[in-house]
């Protein structure tokens, strides 16, 4: 777990550097709630909390939502997904080995289902790298809902002509449901070149720190490589038969958290597939979800709502690909 903090750093600077300060105001505040949460619940359990809290579990938790959401959304949306994913969905199962589901994605699908328009809240990389927003007023934003000028978070979003786009993937499903062809998509990303390199290189990072979790042997090969070529290939297939409403492969890997939930959310040990084979098919599952998901499916970004698919599937998985006991 130490190790995978390690590597979640990279991605984290780049988050900052794209995003301002929100990503390591939620991130402090998210650790300080968890470990608070978790220490409440192993009292209630009747256990040592300095033995519990030794396996870092919960700062993995607190890290990966933390990232996964909005930079400046209320302190009360990681404060309830904190809830959902310490209390509920990993000691309501018994703790740490026993969760059947990822603590993190149940509670980011519970806040996104719950809450839509302060899980959507991005600002656009390049609205903030031409009018940043400093430390305090994130602050002020996270905590109060305005920053020290009075203007509230829906405010800051909204541009000249009354409309900002979440992410790349937001803003294709959008243009696209509204009838423009995927050339007009495109040149619209190439106007604001910002917006879809930041989410680019974000990726990009995490690609890069997700390989050197595998050189280190945290995590094994099998779920992220088998993740992402489905999602290769089923995004190049797609292509051939509906070329006008299909994005690339390319824009599927380097979008959304695509890269992230690839190497640092499927691989979570506990909730994925314990064989070989289960893990592949695991992984190959994720990945074509995603992509069904983000082109039929009501949410831009469905590595959530995938992974939790996913983890539903696991005891079943396990089943039918154990290996053959010796002798047998």
């Amino acid at each position: 777990m130490q190790l995978v903090i390690i590597c979640l750093f990279p991605g984290l600077v780049a988050q900052t550097y794209f995003f301002g300060w929100g990503t390591i105001i939620q991130l402090c505040f998210s650790i300080i709630i968890s470990i608070l949460l978790e220490i409440f619940v192993i009292l209630l359990r009747k256990r040592h909390p300095k033995t519990a809290l030794r396996d870092n579990s919960v700062l993995v938790t607190a890290w990966i939502l933390a990232i996964s959401i909005p930079p400046l959304s209320p302190w009360w949306i990681v404060f309830i997904g904190l809830i959902f994913a310490v209390v509920i969905a990993k000691h309501l199962y018994g703790g740490i080995g026993e969760n059947l589901f990822n603590p993190a994605m149940i509670a980011y699908v519970i806040l996104l289902v719950s809450f839509p328009i302060q899980m959507t809240s991005w600002i656009e990389a390049g609205k903030l790298k031409i009018d940043p927003i400093s430390f305090i007023d994130s602050f002020f934003l996270i905590f109060s809902g305005f920053n020290t000028d009075g203007l509230s978070l829906q405010q800051l979003r909204v541009g000249v002509d009354g409309l900002t786009m979440a992410t790349p993937l937001d803003a294709f499903r959008t243009s696209l449901h509204i009838g423009n062809t995927i050339n007009e998509i495109l040149e619209q990303l190439k106007l604001d070149p910002l917006f879809t390199s930041s989410w680019k290189l974000i990726n990009l990072t995490y690609l890069l720190s997700g390989l050197l979790l595998l050189k280190l042997r945290v995590i094994s090969w099998h779920i992220p490589i088998s993740f992402l070529i489905s999602l290769i290939i089923i995004s190049e297939l797609f292509m051939i038969i509906t070329p006008d409403k299909t994005a690339s492969s390319m824009f599927h890997l380097l979008s959304g958290a695509t890269m992230l939930g690839a190497f640092f959310i499927a691989t979570d040990p506990v909730s994925a597939s314990t064989t070989v084979k289960g893990r592949i098919i695991f992984g190959a599952f994720i990945g074509i979800m995603t992509f069904i998901i983000r082109s039929f499916g009501g949410f831009p970004d469905s590595i959530a709502f995938s992974v939790l698919l996913a983890n539903m599937c696991v005891p079943l998985l396990d089943h039918y690909t154990q290996p053959r006991t010796y002798g047998q």
